[in-house]
């Protein structure tokens, strides 16, 4: 689609409407410069952020480094490849250029190696730009013939600023490498894990506290009641009777014993939560019950990956019926362990995806409902226990008996005491026992849970951190696809319009992200996106030519294509705004009245590390969206038109010299 001059414009189609579905930002140590650095380590990090699409902090460390007695051929080369990155004969200030000219007149003063080679080849290079009518061949031939490494890194960096003839010449040589790399290193697979948040750590249900000091302290003085009242019992009976009570005491022990060490079997087996415990999760078929919205997307998680994990055989509906219970159980788990960290719970779905395929392991392995069937009770414990308690109180009965048989004592009435005693006290304490042998069983239960739970959360963790770890593309390979995103860009929007680079003026791209995206960076390094708008000026000398579009930087795919097309006078302002909570837009008001928007980048400052600098982040990614360089370029053409470009063009500079 076309737009000639005064047509208007639809703002739906520039203006871009930001929604950040997730970001992330990776621990990394590779800009991080101590205070105290050597003038060597600075040098290596100002080389990371070239080679990484930050020349603006790379001509900062670069020259840092010189300035502190750093210096030399491979030094000087990458410092005037920081100076001449992404930026035009426009972009150099007048110092910047009498410190280019300084360092040609030093080329000849280092000893010969492959790096002098290179700094002479560039400044050659610079030369022929400068000066009209140039012959190209000898240049190009000495860049042909130097080693690839410098030979690449000349033809990236000198990209923007080399125009024309020469641009013409170098073109298919830098079109055919950028289709060899765009897709390399298995992009379209490992994209993806540049985006994914950081999964936060494991976590488990720890073991609740004990609740038995109570029944504890009480234990001692019931038992020791229960201990009176049974040998006062067994006393009154031996003396009634010492043949009987010699039988009726082995039974009563007997009884006593096999009901003591099958009942807290039965009482310790099946579980009976005390009120913190019932609090603990709250069942959402409650009536009172409200789920906030992280526990709904908990919830929403563990459906989607039960659904997508299940056992062969099964359907996803029927997976879901057949877990139901499982799911609601540890989706209410998992929201109560991490809903205070205030994270989204896209970090949590390694951990939920972990728990939805041990669910299907444990189903194919017959042991999905173990921990139910290990809280029951077998029916021969439950048996033996109410046999035991039913011969203890027989032996008990029988015991009294003996002890009574001679009535015309006063023995009836302690006896009756002694059983009267002995029933209460070993009642009480036989439940405070059973409470204290419960909690023992419970906590021991529990911290066991715990642990193996943790240990096989932890290397789940740990596994998907590795995975990420070794999937996750580098910031070289994430700039480097980018660079040939952008390359492909450019050449089809000049064989759409039939141009050739010795029919422009000048370029500029302005990369900025697209309308709904994710976004990653590094500490201290540029945002990287998802989705990209990138939006292309073609200068000619009839005027300018704009086209945008919509990427897709995982498979480099483009929609939404716009052209337009305006002459140098029609564009009449430029204006910048920065809000630090909103970021950076571009306007641009032709003289037809029309405005467009132009969202550059979102703001940052929220997601700021204590030692990162709010200002130097922001100059960062206005660098590597190109934006420094696209904003002096149309300022400069709103406020003079042509005459500003012809002004400043590299006829303007007097060629660079290299002597000896």
């Amino acid at each position: 689609m076309s737009h000639n001059e005064g047509a208007s414009y639809s703002a739906a189609a520039y203006n871009s409407t930001i929604g950040i579905q997730a970001e992330t930002v990776h621990d990394s140590t590779i800009y991080f410069v101590h205070p105290d650095a050597s003038p060597q380590e600075k040098y290596r990090v100002g080389v990371q952020f070239l080679e990484d699409g930050v020349p603006s902090r790379a001509r900062e460390m670069i020259t840092d480094a010189i300035v502190h007695g750093h210096d030399g051929t491979e030094v000087r080369f990458h410092w005037v490849l920081a100076m001449l990155s992404a930026r035009t004969h426009h972009d150099l200030t007048t110092e910047e250029i009498e410190r280019l000219r300084y360092a040609s007149r030093l080329v000849r003063t280092y000893a010969e190696d492959e790096w002098k080679e290179a700094l002479r080849v560039t400044f050659d290079l610079l030369a022929a730009l400068s000066t009209t009518g140039s012959e190209t061949g000898p240049v190009l031939k000495q860049l042909q013939d130097l080693p690839l490494r410098q030979h690449d890194a000349i033809l990236r960096h000198l990209d923007v600023i080399l125009t024309g003839g020469l641009k013409d010449d170098l073109w298919m040589e830098t079109l055919g490498q950028a289709r060899a790399e765009r897709f390399g290193n298995d992009r379209a697979q490992r994209v993806w894990a540049y985006f994914a948040p950081t999964p936060i750590g494991a976590r488990a249900v720890r073991p609740r506290p004990s609740t038995a000091a109570a029944a504890k302290a009480a234990l001692p003085v019931r038992a020791v009641l229960f201990a009176i009242s049974c040998a006062l019992l067994w006393t009154l009976a031996l003396i009634a009777d010492p043949a009987q009570a010699i039988v009726e005491l082995p039974v009563a022990l007997g009884a006593g014993l096999t009901a003591a060490r099958f009942g807290v079997q039965w009482w310790g087996r099946e579980p009976r939560p005390g009120p913190a415990a019932e609090a603990h999760v709250a069942h959402p078929r409650d009536p009172d019950f409200t789920e906030d919205g992280f526990t709904k997307r908990v919830r929403h998680s563990f459906d989607h990956y039960f659904s997508v994990r299940r056992p062969h055989g099964y359907t996803s509906d029927a997976w879901l019926a057949h877990t139901v219970q499982i799911r609601s159980s540890l989706a209410a788990e998992i929201a109560d362990l991490y809903r205070e960290s205030r994270i989204g719970v896209e970090r949590i779905d390694w951990l939920i995806r972990y728990l939805a395929e041990d669910a299907r392991n444990r189903h194919n392995n017959g042991t999905l409902f173990d921990q139910h069937r290990q809280d029951q009770t077998p029916g021969r414990t439950k048996a033996l226990t109410v046999a035991a308690l039913a011969a203890l109180g027989i032996a008990a009965l029988a015991t009294f008996g003996t002890a009574v048989t001679d009535a015309a004592q006063p023995r009836p009435l302690w006896a009756f005491l002694a059983v009267l005693g002995a029933a209460w006290s070993g009642h009480a304490a036989a439940s405070r026992w059973l409470e204290v042998r419960q909690e023992e069983r419970r906590l021991d239960r529990e911290t066991r849970k715990y642990f193996e739970q943790l240990t096989a959360r932890q290397i789940a963790h740990q596994r998907w951190q590795s995975f990420l770890n070794e999937t996750r593309p580098s910031e070289l390979e994430m700039e480097t696809w980018l660079a040939c995103d952008k390359t492909s860009f450019v050449d089809e929007a000049l064989r759409h319009h039939r141009l050739t680079w010795r029919n422009l003026i000048t370029h500029t791209i302005l990369v900025a992200p697209g309308p709904s995206y994710k976004r990653g960076r590094v500490r201290g390094g540029p945002w990287r996106y998802s989705h990209y708008v990138f939006r292309l000026f073609l200068f000619t000398q009839h005027g300018i030519r704009e086209i945008s579009s919509e990427f897709n930087f995982s498979d480099g795919t483009r929609r939404n294509e716009q052209r337009s097309n305006y002459r140098f006078d029609a564009l009449t302002s430029v204006q910048v705004t920065e809000n630090a909570d909103v970021g950076y837009d571009l306007e641009l008001i032709l003289t037809n009245g029309s405005a467009r928007r132009i969202r550059v980048k979102d703001a940052d400052a929220h997601q700021l590390a204590p030692t990162e600098n709010s200002q130097e982040i922001s100059e960062i990614n206005l660098s590597a969206a190109g934006s420094t360089h696209t904003f002096r370029l149309l300022e400069g053409i709103a406020a003079d038109g042509k005459s500003w470009i012809e002004r400043h063009g590299p006829d303007s500079l007097a060629p660079f010299q290299i002597i000896g």
